[in-house]
């Protein structure tokens, strides 16, 4: 590879998650693709318990074969009052459609540090290069931003999957404005959103235009030394859920959107504007941007950076990623 020629520079990441299902299917791709240094994996609650997430994130990166940093982190909310059920219903009790028990061995121990803390180390050790991949709840890099706020000026790049903008009819899936990463933690969704670096949200209103029909997922069978085989049994528990709701015939590619984000950045719109959080009443959870500036100065978004929303994406190009690593 041609690591002089930027279309083919390799891409440090840290991938904080909540393993889950969508979760495993962006792993794959972070830690398959050669385009991407995977460097650590950070948990947090969200899909299930972090007890399970973590367990899920350390069987999955064996299973990749990625000798790396596997780092617990939050187990709730910033504010105790935010708590809510986890994901069963959607992702099963283990977090992988009854599947984590067919994970191999961890190759290395549970790094000692909170999430938070190698997030911070890893960034100041190699300032200006690295992305944070962020599929969970947000509430890990609202720790490390508030244990070391000099990160915001040395991390690459921030990528979301979470929000919704209600673009092409996509409102929110735990209530009709609220995605469910933002509502497990909307302080925190609010204070990455708001902190002085680029961050790039990958929300439903393009997460549920690239769906994985039951054709697609199906060809991951055979593949990837067990890995496809895996996936393609995991993601049984996933697409029952999703038939049952929303008769789409697969799954939501939610997760693995914002890894595609990094590697096909030509199918995906942006638009830019500074986003907050509803943090009260009927529309908590609620994301919203204001790119068109309209009210001026003295607003909830005056003076906040200006963030990036995707608001369309080629689906077809995002999917075609999966063909690449397996």
């Amino acid at each position: 590879m041609d690591s002089t020629n930027p279309a083919s520079a390799r891409i440090p990441v840290i991938f904080d998650t909540d393993p889950g299902i969508d979760d495993a299917l962006a792993l794959a791709l972070l830690a398959r693709h050669p385009r991407f240094e995977l460097l650590a994996v950070t948990t947090a609650f969200g899909n299930a318990p972090v007890e399970t997430t973590t367990r899920n994130a350390r069987g999955l990166t064996a299973l990749y074969r990625q000798d790396i940093p596997v780092a617990a982190g939050a187990a709730g909310p910033l504010l105790d009052k935010r708590r809510r059920k986890d994901a069963a219903h959607v992702h099963g009790d283990d977090g992988l459609g009854g599947m984590a028990a067919g994970l191999p061995a961890p190759t290395r121990p549970l790094d000692p540090r909170p999430a938070h803390r190698l997030i911070c180390d890893l960034v100041n050790a190699r300032p200006g290069e690295i992305t944070l991949v962020a599929v969970g709840p947000f509430t890990n890099l609202a720790l490390a931003l508030a244990h070391d706020p000099s990160i915001a000026g040395k991390v690459r790049r921030v990528i979301v999957m979470g929000g919704a903008f209600g673009l092409k009819g996509h409102g929110g899936n735990v209530t009709p404005v609220a995605e469910a990463n933002i509502m497990a933690d909307p302080e925190a969704a609010d204070q990455v959103f708001t902190a002085p670096w680029p961050v790039t949200i990958v929300g439903l209103d393009v997460t549920q235009e690239a769906i994985m029909r039951e054709a697609d997922l199906d060809r991951l069978r055979g593949r990837g030394e067990g890995a496809g085989d895996l996936l393609w049994q995991a993601t049984r528990h996933y697409q029952q859920f999703y038939d049952a709701r929303d008769g789409i015939g697969g799954i939501y590619a939610h997760d693995a959107s914002a890894a595609a984000l990094l590697l096909v950045p030509e199918a995906f719109t942006l638009r830019a504007g500074p986003v907050r959080v509803v943090l009260e009443g009927i529309a908590t959870g609620q994301t919203i941007q204001d790119w068109r500036n309209e009210h001026g100065t003295g607003t909830p978004w005056s003076g906040h950076p200006s963030q990036q929303v995707c608001v369309a994406v080629d689906a077809a190009r995002v999917l075609a990623l999966f063909d690449e690593i397996f």
